[in-house]
């Protein structure tokens, strides 16, 4: 485990060198543990930093991590992109393709350990501990992240329609941040599966239950969609 120290920061290039030492540290936590065991005293040791200028940085351990879940959607998203264009057959009937998106979420959102983990926690954890002006900004940048989903996802479906698209992004990034935790079984869980099989029924896998429910929704969304257009005609 590497430890950084670094010098009193005088220029912006220095300062911006610290912001990103703190993320960097944060990430490489959230790679070994769950956000609800990171703490700003280790943050700022694996930092180099003393807590105090930690904090001149950021005003929170949440504002950290609320910053490292903007780049997680980021990252996110870009891999998506190629996922769908790869797994999704442009040429199937809406049926096919509304099944091939659902197991293309899931699957992708599978690899995504750092987002799904902070995506539990945002509300509950991260926008508890921050200025009303950081909420905000981060607030924002989840909307944007949301539609920018929806757009990808409107791109291989677009039976959909905006609306519907947006609706199921949004569905799709709260479950998979809910469902997270409940696929990661805690050693007594899973002493208390091994020791009954009954309890083990109830284990529930990510990809394939997160799967699942977006295949019910895209089929909803997509026969409402139909109906709806069939009103109208």
């Amino acid at each position: 485990m590497n430890v950084m120290t670094f010098q009193r920061a005088r220029s912006e290039e220095q300062r911006e060198e610290r912001r990103q030492a703190i993320l960097g540290a944060a990430a490489g936590m959230l790679s070994e543990m769950q956000v609800a065991d990171i703490s700003l005293n280790e943050l700022s040791r694996r930092a180099g930093l003393a807590k105090s200028n930690v904090l001149r940085y950021f005003e929170s351990r949440e504002a950290i991590l609320l910053e490292l879940l903007d780049s997680a959607w980021q990252d996110w998203l870009a891999r998506l992109a190629r996922d769908l264009d790869a797994g999704v057959t442009p040429s199937a009937p809406v049926s096919t393709r509304g099944d091939q998106v659902a197991s293309e979420l899931a699957r992708s959102l599978s690899t995504a350990a750092a987002l799904c983990d902070l995506l539990n926690a945002q509300a509950a954890v991260l926008e508890r501990n921050v200025s009303p002006d950081v909420a905000a900004r981060y607030k924002r940048a989840a909307l944007d992240a949301v539609a920018a989903l929806g757009r990808l996802i409107l791109g291989q479906l677009p039976e959909l329609g905006e609306q519907d698209a947006f609706r199921l992004a949004g569905a799709v990034t709260m479950m998979a941040g809910a469902l997270w935790p409940h696929a990661r079984p805690t050693p007594p869980m899973l002493a208390a599966y091994a020791a009954d099989p009954e309890l083990a029924a109830m284990r529930l896998d990510f990809t394939t239950t997160l799967r699942e429910a977006a295949e019910v929704l895209i089929s909803g969304l997509l026969a409402r969609s139909v109906t709806a257009r069939s009103g109208r005609g």
